[in-house]
């Protein structure tokens, strides 16, 4: 062999070794299983820090993000340039205990300055990086490298938390930007020696659920490059709807009491020497003066933490997933978010499920996603004609019923009155009497029901159904009423009856969906006006949308009383609402069989 042709050779048997021999596999544009990226044991996993453009904990340095990744051996053995699938979170460090205090005191009148309550000190558990990553198990082995991270001002992430602020948007970006190609990461905390992202593609996705699925909408609103597809799971994407209810003061199912700042420090588990500021800065001072719980208006402190308000430079295509019956991160939280999502013409769907606070779309459904926008798989999403997948009562989270869209197109909103024996009727009648409820916060709203309490509630029934009614879209009531005091707590249930109390009940069986509003309100959520006792004020709502079956035999109501035990303030028991019956009515949006 010649001298020049084993140059050659030897140039092109090097070229061989060290293009990568493993790489992803695709079968009908779906990321498949690589037996060479399964053994956990072979992972690479690596502590990094990337630096942001923002400083929120006083030190006068830039605030760097601890950063997790876990990356197949092959990225290094090889040089395989895979995509990366990114979650972020508050919570990796651990948080808070539940302590008596901490939450607010929700027992006092509407419109009362509410008693103090303690901020806890918060601790973070354990010695060495603490980071989730749940993801992996998942993702790893089909091509996807996990990279994770803490949010600001929590684990080993430098800066403070702000619940919403532009720095938990800011700080996700700077990631985006490490793995798209810029040159902000660090090999630790404090030192000066970069590190790139040599493995990565330049092409990342988000997902993530409650908190964690709010950060990737809040990244997507910067339009980052590299963010191709995000697929947020229950996210809180505005924090008046998360801890307010057109205009009045209404907690997150299961959390009485808590507020912005208890969440603050439910998650500020970073380095204890720089809390103070943070505290000082954003807890008792932003916080303090813009929550309001006095009267539970809307503001501009809210209106920055509401991410429909910063979707314009927003390109990435969007998978949302949540939960019908999630009384925690409501369902109307994701609905707003996808509606919009429509109107800029991204390519976005949604996937509903019946069940509470969580739960992702199939893995294969992700699988798409993430195959199609990180991997250039052209599996044809785009183009799918069913752009809504809802999960129906009973069906298996992996078989939902598909539709064009959400709310079904089909759906008609129809409109019932009350009738003179209180039930529901498509035909208005005439010459109703007032109707007076009196506030009882010690009786549950499911006690309320009972059909010979008729004092402290409102109960309108439909016919027994003699056929299935679908409902699909957001409900909207509208009433007159007027109130003993200056303000009051009003709330609205639409319920499936009989009342189902077994323990296997379905969480579809009794509360279809359900709404609160301060009467103060009645005209915006930015200010309100005390109520003048005997004079009457018009108010119309959504409630949370929904899409379900009504079985026939069930009966429809809808419920109307003041205090809410579960979600609003706790005044003492007495005060009168008094329904202008001629000028109420629901609106459903049914799609079918409308009673």
């Amino acid at each position: 062999m010649r001298p020049i042709t084993l140059i050659f050779f030897y140039l092109f048997s090097f070229i061989q070794i060290t293009e990568a021999q493993v790489k992803p596999v695709f079968d009908n544009g779906l990321a498949q299983i690589v037996p060479e990226f399964e053994d956990a044991s072979k992972w690479i996993k690596e502590d990094l820090w990337v630096e942001t453009e923002f400083d929120t904990d006083g030190d006068g340095i830039m605030d760097r993000m601890h950063v997790a990744v876990i990356r197949q051996e092959q990225t290094e053995t090889e040089g395989l340039k895979l995509p990366v699938i990114y979650n972020t979170s508050p919570y990796f460090a651990g948080v808070a205990q539940d302590s008596p205090g901490i939450f607010w005191d929700v027992n006092h009148e509407l419109g009362e300055t509410p008693p103090p309550h303690k901020h806890p000190e918060v601790v973070r558990r354990g010695k060495r990086p603490i980071i989730y990553m749940g993801h992996s198990k998942t993702w790893v082995p089909r091509g996807y490298i996990m990279v994770y991270s803490s949010s600001p001002g929590t684990g080993l992430s430098d800066g403070s938390p702000t619940v919403g602020g532009s720095n938990e948007t800011l700080a996700p970006k700077a990631v985006i930007e490490w793995l798209g190609g810029k040159e902000n990461g660090f090999k630790d905390r404090t030192g000066q020696e970069k590190v790139t992202a040599y493995w990565s593609t330049g092409k990342v996705g988000m997902t993530g659920t409650s908190y964690n699925g709010t950060l990737p909408l809040a990244a997507a609103t910067t339009g980052v490059d590299a963010l191709k597809v995000i697929i947020p799971v229950a996210p809180n994407t505005s924090y008046y709807h998360y801890y307010r209810s057109n205009g009045l003061v209404r907690s997150p199912g299961g959390y009485l009491g808590e507020d912005i700042d208890v969440l603050y420090d439910f998650i500020h588990s970073g380095d204890e020497s720089k809390r103070a500021y943070g505290n000082r800065v954003y807890r008792d001072s932003i916080m303090a003066r813009g929550i309001d719980r006095e009267t539970g208006d809307y503001n501009d402190f809210w209106a920055s933490r509401d991410y429909l308000l910063q979707m314009d430079n927003m390109k990435a295509a969007m998978l949302m997933s949540h939960g019908f019956n999630d009384w925690n991160v409501m369902p109307e939280h994701s609905n707003r978010i996808y509606q919009k999502a429509k109107q800029m013409g991204l390519t976005t769907q949604i996937y509903y499920h019946q069940f509470g606070h969580g739960g992702p779309p199939p893995v294969e459904m992700m699988n798409k996603w993430f195959s199609q926008f990180l991997h250039d798989q052209e599996n044809g999403i785009e183009n799918e004609p069913n752009k809504a997948h809802i999960v129906r009562a009973g069906d298996a989270p992996s078989q939902p019923t598909s539709y064009i869209d959400y709310p079904n197109p089909a759906a008609k909103s129809v409109r019932y009155y009350p009738t003179k024996e209180l039930s529901l009727s498509q035909k208005k009648t005439k010459g109703l009497k007032k109707y007076t409820l009196s506030d009882d916060v010690t009786i549950k709203g499911e006690n309320l029901i009972d059909l010979s309490n008729k004092d402290n509630r409102l109960l309108l029934l439909s016919p027994v159904l003699t056929n299935d009614v679908h409902i699909s879209g957001t409900a909207k009531i509208n009433l007159s009423l007027s109130s003993s005091k200056s303000a009051a707590n009003l709330s609205v249930w639409v319920v499936s009856l009989p009342w189902n109390e077994n323990e296997d009940a379905l969480m579809t069986d009794n509360i279809i969906t359900r709404g609160w509003a301060d009467p103060q309100n009645s005209e915006s959520m930015d200010s309100g006006f005390p109520l003048m006792p005997g004079k009457s004020v018009d108010l119309s709502f959504d409630l949370q949308p929904d899409d379900q079956i009504i079985k026939a035999g069930q009966q429809i109501g809808v419920m109307i009383f003041s205090s809410d035990q579960e979600f609003t303030l706790h005044p003492k028991p007495g005060t009168k609402l008094i329904i202008d019956l001629n000028k109420t009515y629901i609106e459903l949006p049914i799609v079918n069989n409308a009673f």
